[in-house]
């Protein structure tokens, strides 16, 4: 196994260097002689050509290379800044997951083992496929109705063999990090263990297209009432772990600026719309789409956004949702106290921590914006700077947020290209000024006293069988200990107590249940 996992991060590190990936890593100050070394025998071997490339390019050329499993790892680090610095990171955001198809007849053969029917038995028709990347890939098929007609559909399938390969590759990578934690003693607080387990259960589940189908279904009920915005229906009965068969959507690319120019629609109004969608996903659904390029969005004919490929998801709790419509309100009506106030009662900034320091920080951030035009001010840009100031303040890295800006720098490129002049601020209060009225207003504070109403009423239905089960506790106990004198006495006293202390624990559990 060691062997395997050496031979493999050995071609890594050649392909690497070959790609010219090396020689532009972000590198601690001072550089070790080492590494050093590294770096200059890597540019003996870097390809001429790689020198004319960027290095997002370099990036993308060198991981499609080196297979599914690094293209995920970048992917991940770009989620990651706090690991591998924030100029490294945007790189990596830029990484495209292209990789060559595996073929029509191991797609084939991989339909059938996961439906238990031959591709001819479920389809009347299925292409060559139209799009691979480093997990799967997509072909067109059609499928005969009830009533004779024929529905066309998107049929994901997994690559063949890339849970072996991912795991394998997976050893190697948990080799690196335990050295990396073994002699690198500063890197320990970065936690590259753990960082490697949050991969290995992120790509588990985008493996796993049960669970994309699922996000899909989740986020259709999430945006029933939405207009112009919209998933791929799911279908279920040919859908598996491996094959998952969704509507077929019949649009243009986002990125196809001159067909849909050519096609009638109004780009700044699809900018707005884009924007929009992503913040009222985020902020009321709190389950957003965390891959929105402009390869997985299209505009249909009557002008909706339609997205998809659903693998890579986020979340955000009430308390994230509150934390972050707090923030972007504040920055836009400039109340930069009550932004500091906000990261304090999240508790995301410690309490030895002084609020008006904070918020000059955060003033710091903000005023520079006013001598802009609201064209000019990038609110993905505004986040990140945010999340600057608040590590001088000690903020704990929070993996939630992280994702939720790293989706925002998406979002606001793609809405920027079909409107270069969107006014993120103007286009975003509607939605953060709704959520906060909606949620921090009376009807909020109606619906929060209700939610602990019905807490404490469920707390009072639950205190006859509570009580009793700490009766026989103590009885119990009381009762083991009975005919030792004095301490039986004192056997009954702690019996009571840990009565107490059990029923204050189960009070506790169904009340925040």
């Amino acid at each position: 196994m060691a062997l395997g996992d050496f031979a493999r991060l050995a071609r890594a590190g050649y392909v690497l260097a070959r790609e010219g990936v090396i020689t532009v890593l972000p590198l601690p100050e001072p550089v070790p002689l080492g590494v050093r070394l590294a770096v200059r025998l890597a540019a003996l071997i870097q390809r001429r050509a790689a020198a004319r490339r960027g290095g997002s390019e370099r990036l993308t050329t060198a991981l499609n290379r080196l297979g599914p499993s690094y293209v995920k790892l970048g992917q991940f680090l770009a989620t990651r800044p706090d690991l591998v610095g924030r100029d490294f990171a945007r790189q990596l955001t830029a990484l495209q997951d292209n990789l060559p198809p595996f073929g029509e007849e191991a797609a084939r053969a991989e339909i059938a083992a996961a439906l238990g029917r031959p591709v001819e038995a479920i389809f009347t028709s299925f292409s060559p496929p139209l799009a691979a990347a480093s997990i799967a890939q997509v072909h067109k098929a059609e499928i005969a109705e009830p009533d004779g007609s024929r529905r066309t559909v998107a049929v994901k399938v997994l690559r063949p063999g890339v849970a072996a390969r991912f795991n394998a590759d997976l050893s190697g990578f948990y080799r690196v990090a335990r050295l990396v934690e073994r002699f690198h003693a500063r890197s320990r607080r970065l936690r590259p263990l753990a960082v490697v387990d949050t991969l290995a259960r992120s790509v588990a589940l985008e493996m796993d297209f049960r669970l994309e189908a699922a996000a899909m279904s989740e986020m259709a009920e999430n945006i029933a009432n939405d207009a112009s915005f919209r998933v791929p229906s799911v279908d279920w009965m040919r859908s598996s772990k491996s094959v998952v068969t969704m509507e077929w959507i019949e649009g243009l690319k986002l990125s196809d600026l001159d067909g849909i120019a050519a096609a009638g629609h109004d780009g700044p109004a699809l900018g707005a719309l884009l924007m929009q969608s992503f913040l009222r996903h985020a902020l009321r659904d709190g389950f957003f789409h965390a891959d929105m390029h402009q390869g997985n969005l299209f505009v249909d004919p009557s002008g909706t956004i339609v997205a998809v490929d659903f693998g890579i998801m986020g979340r955000l709790g009430v308390k994230e949702r509150r934390f972050l419509a707090e923030i972007l309100y504040g920055f836009i009506t400039r109340d930069y106290v009550r932004v500091a106030e906000v990261h304090f009662e999240a508790g995301y900034v410690p309490a030895h921590h002084d609020v008006a320091s904070f918020a000059q920080a955060l003033r710091a951030i903000g005023e520079p914006l006013q001598g802009h035009t609201a064209a000019d001010i990038s609110m993905a840009r505004l986040l990140t700077q945010l999340f600057e100031v608040t590590e001088l303040f000690d903020m704990a890295t929070r993996p939630e947020l992280i994702m939720l800006q790293k989706t925002m720098v998406v979002v606001e490129g793609v809405a920027r290209t079909l409107d270069p002049q969107l006014d993120m601020w103007r286009t975003a209060e509607p939605v953060v000024r709704a959520w906060i009225e909606r949620n921090l207003g009376p009807r909020g504070m109606i619906e929060d006293a209700a939610r602990d109403l019905k807490g404490a009423v469920r707390f009072a239905a639950a205190l006859p069988e509570l009580a009793a089960r700490a009766d026989a506790l103590a009885l119990r106990l009381a009762v083991e200990h009975e005919g030792r004198g004095s301490q039986a006495e004192r056997s009954r006293t702690a019996a009571i107590w840990v009565g107490a202390v059990a029923l204050a624990a189960i009070a506790v559990g169904v009340w925040v249940g």
